[in-house]
């Protein structure tokens, strides 16, 4: 089983007149097998360990470790990651103009497989993915995301995921924008992802609506730039019903 550590991660960005620590000391360790949900408030820090473990240019590590299966992931291009076994879906799905689906999915599995995976296989793997996602077939012809809604958009960031098969996949906020039918279908595909029974999830959400479909083994409380309690399933329902004041609120003296 893989396994994904991070060590008291500390991480800034450029402000005007200096920089800003928006990652105070995040410590988590998630094994293969296992999905684990962080929660917290706008302006946690959540979207920003996110981008900290795929290696965006504008968050910079200051200290801390992140380590995959013991290896410095630190060290690593943001593609070299990739191909190291780690997946963002975005919360904000960036428009690729110029670039095919098609030839993006083909262009990604060879990069992360190794050899380009063989034609007529690989139509029936994409075909089949899509279907299961309830993706038109007509949009491999489409340019990566362009006029796409949002909703057809996080499909796309499962599809993604379904045939690059990472070791770990980070999932930031997949279901913001999306209604009732897309949750479900969306939430279908990374459970699907998940049945091999050895790769991680980090989902990352505000609310408990994804939840509801993706069962986490472990919940995190994000506040503060850092993990402030971990529990079971029920830490989420308790954050439904009382949201974070307990957890961004001064204790009391």
């Amino acid at each position: 089983m893989s396994t994904l550590e991070i060590k008291d991660l500390h991480v800034s960005i450029a402000v005007d007149g200096g920089t800003k620590e928006i990652l105070t000391g995040v410590n988590l360790t998630i094994r293969g097998g296992e999905t684990h949900a962080i929660m917290g408030p706008n302006g946690s820090g959540k979207s920003t360990l996110a981008y900290a473990i795929a290696g965006h240019p504008k968050y910079e590590v200051t200290s801390g470790e992140i380590l995959l299966d013991g290896v410095d992931v630190l060290s690593m291009t943001v593609d070299e990651r990739a191909r190291a076994g780690l997946f963002l879906a975005m919360q904000y799905p960036v428009e690729v103009p110029g670039v095919s689906t098609a030839n993006f999915l083909r262009s990604a599995a060879t990069a992360v497989r190794g050899e380009a995976p063989k034609l007529r296989l690989w139509v029936k793997e994409v075909k089949a993915a899509m279907s299961d996602l309830d993706i038109d077939p007509a949009f491999v012809d489409r340019n990566v995301n362009e006029g796409f809604s949002g909703g057809e958009k996080k499909r796309q960031e499962v599809l993604q995921l379904s045939l690059l098969k990472p070791k770990f996949a980070v999932l930031d906020e997949t279901d913001s924008g999306l209604d009732v039918d897309a949750l479900r279908v969306v939430s279908e595909g990374v459970n699907r992802y998940r049945e091999g029974g050895e790769t991680g999830v980090l989902l990352i959400t505000h609310y408990t609506r994804i939840l509801q479909h993706i069962t986490p083994d472990v919940v995190h409380v994000f506040a503060g730039g850092k993990v402030v309690e971990s529990g079971g399933p029920e830490l989420a329902d308790e954050l439904e019903k009382n949201g974070y004041v307990r957890f961004t609120q001064p204790a009391a003296v």
